[in-house]
């Protein structure tokens, strides 16, 4: 006797050698032999052997017109052996039976599995959308081999292009064109971003990193609120003052100003000015959810993605040529530079000027700085205000050793040209140079006052607290150690921070003895802080990688094949006059501080790396 049986969902066929109850010893056409049990025995015969009834079986399977098969079935469920009768006639022959089953088995989409080798037909629209399913994955599957195609051959297809932006980024991986995208990339063994690169969809490679960045923190657009309703309040007193401020050129958000006067006493008022966009964006408004949002402006070079749209910088930038509204600090400083006492106001302060950097540090700068020499612009408010510095640093035990060495910033301009092509800038700053450090000191002071006026009015705020190493925001009161200051709580960049903006909001109300917004313990006040932390990590992050990609197309734009660099340890360098720091492999054992000489020899900007290797020491 043989046997027609179903083994994990295939069909086989064997000889009998031993029949128990609930199981059969058999032996299949190779002569292997094994056991299986009798419940999965679908036909029993004697002619033809085995081998030839399987097929035979296949051979009439193939002939079967499914459709009639599926039409004759009925709508009741039915054994195999019943629709073979039905499709061959009377008496079907053991391979008619296993033919017809093998068919029915092959339609899943026409019968439906009831039992083993019973079935049922499917409903008529089921079986009507289940080939129009079919259909439509033969139609994807010969477009995605098309797009295949056409990736193989270098080309991207013009299907792609509309919404290329996201498939880069953040592609929808079931999708026809990212399948298509990873069978031509895997199918020329690289990456699908390589394979991307390669046929031209990445042309702009600073684009697609911003454009990266976008879709991740900025998903709804970079422009933000563009329809708010912005006043700034126009009934406030005007301060007796003629402030200034001191930004780079790129600066459009400038928060804070300075003024000075001699009082009768023979003592200094120093006037510290904030602007208070606090002032004008209410609790709760669309600006104010955009503010909490967004937490911080994006700095990177070249550009910027501000906090606040441009109608609400306009009004409360402090602007040279008008009385913007502000929260003033004034300073009373006596002739030895000590704090004699300050006080708080919000009012509006004339600027009388913006400074900018490029134009005030050829004057104003380490070797001319508290002392005679020509006359410039604010020559004797910056002098003075570089005197109270020091004393101010000094008291915080922080004065410079002028032993140290030399530590460097650097500024990043990138210039459009007029073929379109744009040109990086990559000019050093030294770190602690005079105007920085008058803006430094002056910020440092009137943020960590506040800071201890909102905590001895027990009014809530956000702390930057610094003990052992670590920096952290937090509501609870405490010293910030690098600083050397009892406290510190952001307030003096509220056009460009979060933080600042909401320290800004408690102080407003301290000043006028209202109801703060924020209470102790307020939820709102821990969710900003975490939301905070996290955005600033990451938008530093991405200027990082935009600083980094500058610095590699400087060394291409200035043709720098041979490149001076500093050990910092083992491998690790930083290419001088830049702030680009790389490994080098196959550097031999230097001590820190070595000078080497670099060759470089190729440069990937995608993956921002420089590949270069020892020339001379």
């Amino acid at each position: 006797m043989h046997v027609f049986y179903d083994e994990d969902g295939g069909f086989k066929v064997a000889t009998v050698k031993e029949a128990q109850a609930a199981s059969f010893m058999i032996e299949d056409v190779r002569g292997k032999r094994s056991k299986i049990k009798a419940a999965n025995v679908l036909l029993k015969f004697e002619r033809p052997d085995p081998a030839s009834l399987l097929s035979e079986a296949e051979t009439l399977a193939a002939d079967i017109d499914v459709d009639f098969l599926w039409e004759v079935c009925g709508a009741d469920e039915f054994g195999f052996e019943d629709i073979a009768a039905e499709y061959f006639g009377a008496g079907p022959t053991p391979q008619q039976q296993a033919a017809a089953l093998i068919r029915i088995a092959q339609a899943p989409m026409y019968f439906y599995k009831k039992g083993r080798g019973r079935y049922k037909a499917a409903p008529e629209e089921n079986v009507k959308a289940a080939l129009a399913g079919v259909e439509r994955k033969k139609r994807e599957a010969e477009q995605m081999a098309a797009w295949q195609a056409e990736l193989e051959a270098g080309n991207l297809p013009e299907a792609f292009r509309a919404g290329l932006k996201r498939l880069i980024h953040r592609p929808d991986k079931n999708g026809l064109e990212y399948k298509a995208l990873a069978a031509a990339a895997d199918a020329q063994q690289t990456s699908v971003l390589r394979l991307l690169e390669r046929v031209g969809a990445i042309a702009d490679v600073e684009q697609y990193f911003l454009d990266g960045f976008e879709l991740e923190y900025f998903p709804k657009g970079r422009d933000g609120v563009t329809d708010a309703a912005i006043t700034a309040p126009d009934d406030l007193p005007v301060a007796d003052v003629e402030a200034f401020s001191i930004d780079d050129v790129t600066t459009t958000e400038i928060d804070d100003a300075f003024s000075i006067k001699q009082l009768a006493n023979g003592n200094w008022e120093v006037g510290i000015h904030i602007a208070a966009p606090v002032l004008g964006i209410p609790p709760g408004s669309p600006l104010d959810a955009q503010v909490f949002e967004r937490l911080s402006t994006v700095y990177f070079p070249g550009d910027k993605i501000t906090m606040l749209p441009d109608s609400a910088v306009n009004i409360f930038t402090l602007e040279t040529g008008s009385a913007r509204p502000a929260v003033s600090m004034y300073v009373e400083i006596n002739p030895g530079f000590d704090v004699v006492a300050h006080r708080s106001i919000v009012e509006r302060v004339p600027i009388a000027a913006n400074l900018r950097h490029d134009q005030i540090e050829t004057h104003f700068n380490e070797d001319t700085a508290g002392k005679d020499g020509g006359d410039y612009p604010y020559k004797r408010e910056l002098n003075f205000l570089w005197q109270l510095a020091n004393a101010m640093e000094a008291r915080r035990g922080r004065a410079e050793d002028p032993n140290a060495p030399v530590r460097l910033d650097y500024s990043f301009y990138v210039d459009k040209l007029a073929d379109g092509t744009k040109k990086v800038r990559i000019l050093p700053r030294k770190r602690g140079s005079p105007m920085d450090k008058l803006v430094a000191e002056m910020m440092i002071f009137v943020n960590s006052t506040w800071g201890m006026d909102l905590h001895k009015a027990e009014i809530a705020a956000i702390y930057r607290v610094q003990g052992q190493g670590r920096v952290r925001m937090t509501t609870q009161f405490g010293p910030h150690v690098g600083l050397g200051v009892e406290c510190y709580a952001w307030s003096s960049s509220p056009l460009r921070r979060a933080v600042d903006f909401v320290n800004q909001t408690q102080i407003v109300a301290m000043i006028g003895g209202t109801t703060p917004r924020f209470a102790k313990n307020d939820a709102e006040l821990f969710g900003a802080i975490g939301a905070f932390d996290t955005a600033y990590a990451a938008y530093g992050e991405f200027q990082d990688k935009l600083e980094r990609y500058w610095c590699l197309r400087y060394l291409e734009q200035e043709q720098l094949t041979e490149l001076s660099a500093t050990l910092i340890k083992e491998n690790l360098v930083r290419i001088d006059g830049l702030p680009l720091v790389m490994r080098v492999p196959g550097l031999p054992e230097l001590p820190a501080g070595s000078t080497v000489k670099l060759q470089r020899l190729a440069i990937d900007f995608l993956e921002l790396t420089v590949e270069c290797r020892l020339a001379t020491m």
